[in-house]
């Protein structure tokens, strides 16, 4: 059940992976205080100061995303013997984030963003920092530290790029092939409009704009744009997934086989977006190299990045903040392996009153086999939420004969139920599921073969029927009579 796969990654996966970070590392340092009246020496605000505080931010703030988690984190990068460098260092040393990876050196300046806020709005920014790309030196020293660590045995790897002169392709074309040596997952925050220098990582994520500035162009922030716009993208330049953050409208994966995935924001006030990007990176790394499917992955980056938005300042997500926000959810809705007619009606209305796109399909599903998996993954594209009606053992039994099913109603629906692009299923005794899609009233009605659509039974109950096409070669019923064959030939 996908709720329990959660649980235990949350709870058991997270605190045992081993995780390194490569990048632009910063301080980011936020004046508080309140404005009450303009300066008499010039037309500004005065800004009466309260509080200073210092957190990590850049690839520092992804480090500490992770290691809020409990993943064990390495840090690579380079800042300045100084004071913002000293800073660094100790609170990189209270996350308890590995800095064997950094390097301090004499003529860098530790990069250091202040942000002056008064009555928790941003009026400012001020920036310290000397740009220079990494020395020759500095380059070999970030690879052997890297390599000993794929060879000690790290699970993946974030490259966070702000453009400040650590992410330089020449670094990045030894790194991305370092990982694929070791089987290692990379994702990559990324910077300019030159992604070429990032070929070769598992995935991107880019929020709109980045998204626009790689492809030439301003897009806006539809559904349709960005998927082409991520498309262009992926026919150009050797990437597994391009996973583009869209603020309100949430999360956009689109895969370099053409499937897409798209996941609504949480609903949140927002107080502040610094280092929402930096969370959304943390979580779908650990999510994949975790083991779990980019739609569950996609589920749980959108639950931390609703909670860092609400925080004021660069803030890490916790562990116990994303057991706590998934408790939650489990209880507005939780999954089963089986629901009734009216659990499912329940459901159905909660999903499409938050306006979002149901979609149905039914079968048999007796053996699942590729070509059901390909078409089940086909028809999750095409909305928010794929449900499934699943004919009964007796409606099997009148449809395909007496020897069949081969496997249960509930062994079928358990099954179908464990696959990532499926949010529910529910039993149906007819023959037919016209009178099941009449109570549902889905948006969308999917099924597979040549049928025409003025001939699908339930049209009239749905928005819109499409007709997917099957994967040509697997059958239930050659596997079944396969399997007769062997046993009457004696090879079983």
């Amino acid at each position: 059940m996908i709720n329990k796969t959660i649980n235990e990654f949350l709870t058991n996966t997270l605190p045992n992976l081993k995780l390194a970070v490569i990048g632009d590392i910063m301080v980011d340092r936020y004046v508080f205080g309140d404005v009450s009246r303009i300066s008499p020496e010039a037309p500004v605000p005065v800004n009466r100061v309260s509080k200073v505080k210092e957190v990590l931010g850049g690839a520092g703030n992804v480090a500490s995303n992770l290691a809020n988690l409990d993943c064990k984190v390495y840090l690579g990068g380079v800042a300045g013997k100084d004071a913002h460098g000293t800073m660094l260092e100790s609170l990189l040393q209270a996350d308890h984030i590995d800095t064997t990876g950094i390097q301090y050196v004499e003529s860098r300046e530790t990069i250091t963003k202040m942000r002056i806020l008064g009555d928790r709005q941003q009026m400012m920014r001020l920036d310290f920092e000397t740009l220079s790309p990494l020395s020759l030196d500095e380059e070999v020293n970030l690879l052997t530290w890297l390599t000993n660590l794929c060879e000690q045995g790290i699970d993946g790897i974030v490259v966070s790029d702000y453009g400040k002169g650590v992410c330089t392709p020449s670094l990045l074309e030894k790194l991305f092939i370092l990982a694929k040596k070791y089987n290692i997952r990379t994702i990559v925050d990324p910077k300019g409009n030159d992604w070429s220098k990032y070929a070769g990582a598992t995935c991107i994520t880019p929020n709109v704009k980045e998204l626009g500035e790689c492809v030439g162009r301003v897009l806006e922030n539809e559904d349709a744009v960005i998927v082409q716009a991520a498309k262009d993208v992926l026919e150009s330049i050797d990437l597994e997934y391009i996973i583009a953050t869209r603020s309100a409208k949430g999360i956009t994966v689109v895969s370099k086989d053409g499937r897409t995935w798209h996941n609504p924001a949480t609903q949140q006030e927002v107080f502040d977006v610094s280092g929402a990007g930096d969370t959304v990176v943390a979580m779908m790394l650990t999510c994949l190299a975790g083991g779990l499917s980019l739609r569950l992955a996609l589920h749980i980056a959108n639950s931390a990045a609703g909670v860092v938005v609400a925080k004021v300042g660069t803030y890490p997500i916790h562990r116990a903040e994303l057991l706590e926000v998934w408790k939650t959810l489990q209880e507005q809705v939780v999954q089963k392996d089986l629901y009734d007619i009216h659990e499912m009606e329940t459901l159905v209305r909660h999903w499409q009153n938050n306006g979002e796109t149901v979609v149905f399909t039914n079968g048999c599903f007796d053996i699942l086999h590729r070509g059901h998996i390909t078409y089940l993954q086909e028809a999750a594209q095409l909305g928010d939420h794929l449900i499934i009606g699943l004919n009964s053992d007796g409606s099997v039994r009148r449809l395909k004969g007496e020897t069949r099913p081969i496997v249960s109603e509930r062994d079928r629906a358990a099954l179908l139920s464990a696959l990532g692009c499926i949010d529910g299923v529910v039993l149906f005794e007819e023959d037919t599921p016209a009178e099941l899609l009449s109570v549902l009233r889905p948006n969308i009605l999917v099924k597979g073969g040549d049928y025409k659509v003025e001939d699908v039974i339930g049209r009239e109950s749905v928005d819109s029927v499409e007709i997917l096409s099957f994967k040509e070669g697997y059958s239930t019923s050659d596997i079944v009579q396969r399997i007769a064959t062997m046993a009457k030939e004696g090879k079983l």
